[in-house]
């Protein structure tokens, strides 16, 4: 008991030792301290107007309108089953091909996927976690929107 009142005796007087620091220093109990004028600046910024430098989506998709053709055109497979359903958002336009990537997919191989609307295209199916990914050159296939996430049916091995 002894202890824990000695502690508290102790601890009590450090605090106040801030009250006799001298007046006007940065920790002094007396009052607000007036904010001290900025001594550095922010670099100049450059602006320039948004859409200067888009890139078209037909610039940026390398697959050919004959590759598009056959994979619209591509026969559902024999021994294929359906995987599921999906949600799909347009992937990285940089990657090229006409594929799909997806949780449904535990390895990369051919398969198909069917819009709402009916329309099939044959698709390279890779692996993926989180949100399903369509190329772009399969979004343009099927003629969808680039904005849209339309539902798909996935089929595979």
């Amino acid at each position: 008991m002894k202890q824990f009142v000695l502690l508290s005796l102790v601890a009590l007087a450090l605090s106040g030792c801030a009250l006799f620091q001298k007046a006007g220093g940065p920790t002094a109990a007396t009052g607000p301290v007036e904010p001290q004028p900025a001594t550095e600046f922010a670099p100049a910024v450059s602006t320039a107007v948004l859409g200067t430098g888009a890139v078209s989506a037909e610039v940026l998709d390398k697959t050919t309108a004959e590759e598009k053709a056959a994979a619209l055109a591509a026969p559902a497979a024999g021994g294929e089953r359906e995987l599921g359903r999906v949600v799909v958002a347009l992937g990285p336009p940089a990657e090229q091909g006409i594929w799909l990537s997806s949780a449904l997919v535990k390895e990369k191989a051919q398969g198909r996927i069917v819009t709402a609307a009916g329309k099939s295209l044959a698709v390279e199916l890779r692996p993926g976690t989180g949100g399903a990914l369509l190329s772009l050159a399969a979004f343009q296939a099927l003629g969808l929107p680039l904005t849209e996430l339309p539902e798909m049916t996935v089929y595979g091995p």
